[in-house]
């Protein structure tokens, strides 16, 4: 089983030619409410890629909290722990434009009220392959989770993003993390990935940097490193590529999958997502991955 501490969104998605620039208005072609936020995202790339999966997180008292938890039940995620509090959920409003390029505003919402794991989440944890984790929750509530998977010994692979310096508190506890090339330069104040790799195993075991259609980096401590080259596809929207790698990244590695192989698999499943629209309508079933990767 993989769990998910995570953030929990409703994606409030515009689709333009051109996304506008400060003071200025463009006219959009489409308009879609997709639930969506990192923690959801991930949790239902890793059910589709294979994976049980349980969710720990909130959403609110509003449509948009059970529009949310219906979209992760039918995907086969396990909502048992997802709670529901006063107030509004949480939402990303998103403007994707016809390069499949995206910017996103996160207002948190009912993720704000959410903090370390309590008794319950902490079983949930200590009996998984691993959990995901990622920044869209209070910074105290992930280092908590993160620590919990470390008391268990269970891997804790995290997303930082939204980018920003991480403390030794949290990452001391992480086993993985995985951020994408401008992600791992906010984190480490290194541009160059190579460079940044370096300077994140300093800190972490194991990082992989994700870096679009350059593909990805991959270095541990024991000195293996590889570069995924990525799989190339015509893209259409990239929302949801990180999270779909993400999760995808977890189930390859709960099932005992050596580093390039795993890495591979996460690839392909992103590769896939982005030949959709939608963060969590877009992420691949596993039969879908295994028919790509032969």
């Amino acid at each position: 089983m993989i769990s998910v501490f995570g953030s929990a969104n409703m994606d409030l998605v515009a689709y333009v030619a051109q996304a506008p620039k400060q003071g200025e208005t463009v006219t959009g072609r489409a308009f879609r409410t997709i639930p969506g936020g990192k923690g959801a995202n991930q949790a239902i790339a890793a059910a589709r890629a294979g994976a049980e999966v349980t969710f720990l997180g909130a959403v609110g008292d509003d449509g948009f909290g059970a529009e949310i938890r219906d979209t992760l039940a039918v995907a086969g995620v396990n909502v048992e722990h997802l709670r529901r509090v006063p107030g509004p959920s949480g939402i990303a409003h998103i403007v994707v434009d016809d390069a499949g390029g995206n910017s996103i505003i996160v207002v948190p919402g009912a993720n704000g009220a959410v903090t370390a794991p309590d008794a319950a989440d902490r079983a949930v944890i200590a009996a998984s392959r691993a959990v995901l984790l990622q920044l869209e929750l209070p910074l105290d509530a992930v280092t908590g989770a993160a620590r919990a998977a470390k008391e268990a010994g269970v891997p804790a692979i995290l997303t930082p993003a939204p980018a920003r310096p991480l403390p030794d508190e949290l990452l001391d506890a992480v086993t993985l993390i995985v951020p994408n090339e401008h992600e791992a330069a906010a984190v480490t104040g290194r541009n160059e990935p190579e460079a940044a790799l370096e300077a994140l195993l300093e800190r972490v075991p194991e990082a992989v940097i994700t870096l679009g259609s350059d593909g990805a980096l991959y270095g541990s401590r024991s000195g293996e490193r590889l570069r995924v080259p990525a799989v190339r596809v015509a893209a259409v929207d990239t929302t949801a590529a990180g999270d779909t790698f993400a999760g995808a990244l977890a189930v390859a590695r709960s099932e005992g999958l050596p580093a390039a192989e795993a890495l591979r698999f996460a690839s392909v499943a992103a590769a896939l997502s982005v030949q959709r629209q939608g963060a969590s309508t877009s992420m691949p079933a596993r039969a879908e991955i295994d028919a790509a990767l032969g």
